[in-house]
């Protein structure tokens, strides 16, 4: 004979259980100290963080300024660039009027919060960081930041670097964290270029021989890309001319169009300060303008 076992149900503690076990029902109006408060939604003025993603020689940093240029009309200010490439933004500096950071090595994130704290306090319309890669590999980036902590906990020993790779992230992580909480909350509009490189990976299926193709992948930490408002792909030779949409999953990363966006990108033309300006309307709490629907008239014998 078998018996059958069943499952306690699942009924909710008594008071008394909680009381006996140190704990307390919570107030619905208050929860760990704290008070939630429940109000209508209302739209209101947010700063963007737009992200620019190509290879080398896409269009990033004109685009960049064209956006910002555009997004400056509308904010008032002025365009300040964080530039990590050997001042190449520098380059455009006689069809744009910006204020400019020379950002050299080591490329942390803490160093980048610095830059990006350094820039704020001027008050401008837009910040252009020109790259945000070299965060995560560049010299003295994340990854060379991993390295480091890696060689501290583990030395030369590589059977103990690998049971200790997870904890040399920690440090390393929790400086991007602040950056990231840094990019959310300064009050100017950001604009990040991104570089992105051909990628492959190798086939999950057992049976398959050929590489995957990925696509051009962002050169950028995921939790990033994740916090953008919106984002493009500038592919090489487009001149500008961004791609919204991409079968090949690395391009995922780099594509973000919200749909409120939508009608701002609708032509096919390159990026320019008119996006830039309609985006900051936006942002400024304004509705976009959205197009008639047409109505079908029934025709008539």
């Amino acid at each position: 004979m078998t018996l059958l076992q069943t499952a306690p149900s699942a009924t909710a503690p008594s008071a008394t259980s909680l009381e006996e076990a140190g704990l307390t029902l919570p107030d619905p109006d208050r929860a760990a100290g704290r008070r939630f408060d429940i109000r209508p939604a209302v739209r209101q003025k947010v700063s963007l963080l737009l992200g620019l993603a190509g290879p080398s020689g896409s269009g990033k940093t004109y685009s960049a300024l064209r956006l910002a240029a555009g997004i400056a009309r509308v904010a008032g200010g002025e365009v300040v660039v964080i530039d990590t490439e050997n001042r190449r933004a520098q380059h455009y500096a006689d069809q744009f009027k910006f204020q400019h950071i020379d950002f050299a090595p080591p490329y942390g994130p803490l160093d980048y919060l610095g830059a990006l704290q350094t820039a704020e306090r001027t008050r401008p319309a837009c910040i252009v960081i020109d790259s945000l890669s070299h965060e995560h590999d560049g010299e003295g980036g994340t990854l060379d930041c991993v390295t480091a902590e890696l060689d501290r906990l583990a030395g030369a020993d590589t059977s103990l670097q690998q049971k200790l790779a997870a904890a040399a992230w920690r440090k390393p992580k929790a400086a991007r964290r602040a950056l990231l909480s840094g990019l959310l909350r300064v009050e100017s509009h950001v604009i990040v270029c991104i570089r992105a490189n051909e990628r492959t990976r190798m086939a999950r299926e057992a049976v398959a021989t050929e590489p995957v193709e990925l696509g051009l992948t962002p050169v950028a930490a995921p939790e990033i890309l994740f916090e953008l408002t919106c984002s493009a792909l500038l592919k090489a030779g487009a001149h500008g001319v961004p791609t919204w949409s991409s079968q090949l999953q690395g391009e995922h990363g780099a594509i973000k169009l919200p749909r409120q966006f939508a009608e701002v990108f609708k032509d096919k033309k390159p990026l320019e300060e008119s996006h830039g300006e309609q985006l900051a309307r936006w942002a400024a709490g304004e509705a976009l303008s959205t197009p008639l629907k047409r109505k079908h008239r029934r025709r008539t014998a």
